[in-house]
């Protein structure tokens, strides 16, 4: 039976990709990825890398939670679940037994913005790995038993990850409040009700409607000849049909005219504040330079252990914890966060005070050059280390096609953030750090029951998960 990492494993992994400790980079150059499209619209990027004997083979799906409706919520994660339970060829986890006898490694996630799988295995496995990567894409099995009882799966990690985890439901509250028309208003688990009603007809319809070649990228790194790959990918993707995808709804954010504040009252051992600014993300932005600065400034804020809230409200006492994120690899606008737990005896209002003091400080005094030397110089040390793995460098590409950005804009991204200004950081803080722009959450403990900690509730933007 097939297992799966932890919902936490994959949110972490997006957290690093997204911001400014993991750019998004590849090995040596977008300009080394070979590029086609079959005739049923599915697009192939393939990077080769000589290194060793290994591919890893992705397909990206242009779905994520922000696309389901009312009433379906989550179904994106759900029917990731259900990939794994068989096809008209295979039964259930029979896909996954394949790939552990050829030595090879896989799993999924299901984020905001998308739905993906991967595989990496020997690279004269590819074959196999297409022919049933390609399988799951047209002749999916819906079985009702199996349903059922992934189901019951899915429900139990609702009750781990959001139930039982006070800042998990924190987190959820924080996005809820600040995004009202946003596909980023539910969560990518889904809200419970939702998870109760699913019906297999729900899953087939989201099947038919989105699991299309032309709503896909096939992403393939590793040492291969790039036109055997795209030969290969004729053969086997090339012949299953191209459908008519549903048109896309606008789920544009509406304006925020003023600060939006939540209120979480649960049993729970510490308290804990999330606050969000709306900011565009690389997608959103008018001017792509607008991202690399906020990225910049999250940086600042909590790039590492000399940051600004680490060094001047947790080391010196005045708060527990403290963190800030950004997210600019997502397709709509997204958050600037803040967190904290304040230390004992202390209110969240003062918390709240001490966050937002950082927060105009970034306004009103230039960034000095050498904390802008540090940020720069920990993404290029990044950059380079990122350049080893062939999951990242396929991760880069898929995503950002899938996003809705040109591949090609992952070169950019040293350039651009090297490029960020004191002055650049300054006036984005000004320009979206706004008090009209900005959701507060705090979670207040119950003093009762059987409470569970309230640690850091620093996640992505892109809130993915894999199967339990």
């Amino acid at each position: 039976m097939h297992r799966a990492q932890p919902l936490t494993t994959f949110t972490t992994l997006l957290a690093l990709l997204a911001t400014l400790w993991l750019p998004t980079s590849i090995a040596a150059s977008t300009a080394d990825v070979h590029e086609a499209t079959l005739d049923n619209g599915l697009k192939i990027l393939v990077l080769p890398d000589e290194r060793a004997p290994v591919v890893t083979h992705q397909v990206w799906y242009k779905v994520g939670s922000a696309d389901e409706p009312g009433g379906i919520t989550g179904i994106a994660h759900m029917f990731e679940h259900m990939m794994f339970k068989g096809t008209e060829h295979l039964g259930p986890g029979e896909f996954s037994e394949i790939i552990a006898r050829l030595g090879g490694t896989e799993n999924a996630f299901t984020g905001r913005d998308f739905t993906a799988y991967f595989q990496t295995i020997a690279a004269d496995e590819l074959d196999t790995m297409m022919r049933w990567e390609t399988d799951r894409m047209a002749n999916l099995a819906l079985d009702a038993e199996e349903f059922a009882r992934e189901k019951e799966v899915v429900k139990e990690e609702w009750r781990t990850r959001v139930r039982d985890n006070p800042n998990g439901r924190l987190n959820q509250l924080l996005y809820a409040t600040a995004f009202t028309s946003s596909g980023y208003h539910h969560p990518v688990i889904g809200w419970k009700t939702d998870i109760d009603a699913y019906t297999l007809d729900d899953l087939q319809r989201w099947y038919e409607a989105h699991y299309a070649p032309n709503n896909a990228t096939l992403v393939v790194v590793g040492d291969v000849d790039p036109a055997e790959v795209v030969a290969m990918a004729r053969e086997h993707y090339g012949q299953v049909p191209r459908r008519d995808l549903p048109p896309a709804k606008p789920r544009e954010e509406q304006a925020q005219h003023g600060i939006k504040r939540a209120r979480l009252s649960i049993p729970a051992k510490l308290p804990h504040l999330s606050m969000g600014y709306k900011a565009p993300s690389l997608v959103t932005a008018e001017a792509q330079e607008t991202a690399y600065a906020l990225a910049v400034a999250s940086g600042i804020l909590s790039g590492d252990s000399g940051a600004r809230l680490n060094n001047d409200l947790v080391r010196t006492g005045k708060l527990s914890t403290a963190s800030a994120g950004y997210n600019l690899n997502a397709r709509e606008t997204t958050l600037f966060t803040l967190d904290a737990t304040p230390r004992e005896g202390q209110s969240l209002d003062e918390a709240e005070a001490l966050l937002r003091a950082q927060i105009e400080r970034l306004k009103n005094e230039p960034v000095g050059e050498d904390e802008l030397d540090r940020i720069k110089a920990q993404v290029v040390a990044s950059d380079v280390y990122e350049r080893d793995s062939l999951f990242y460098q396929g991760m880069t590409l898929g995503m950002y096609e899938t996003i809705g950005l040109d591949y090609r804009v992952a070169d950019r991204f040293v350039e651009g953030i090297r490029a960020v200004t004191a002055a650049d950081v300054q006036a984005a803080a000004r320009t979206w750090l706004r008090d009209e722009a900005l959701t507060i959450a705090t979670l207040e403990p119950e003093a009762q029951g059987d409470p569970q900690p309230a640690g850091s509730t620093r996640s992505p933007s892109h809130g993915g998960n894999d199967r339990d």
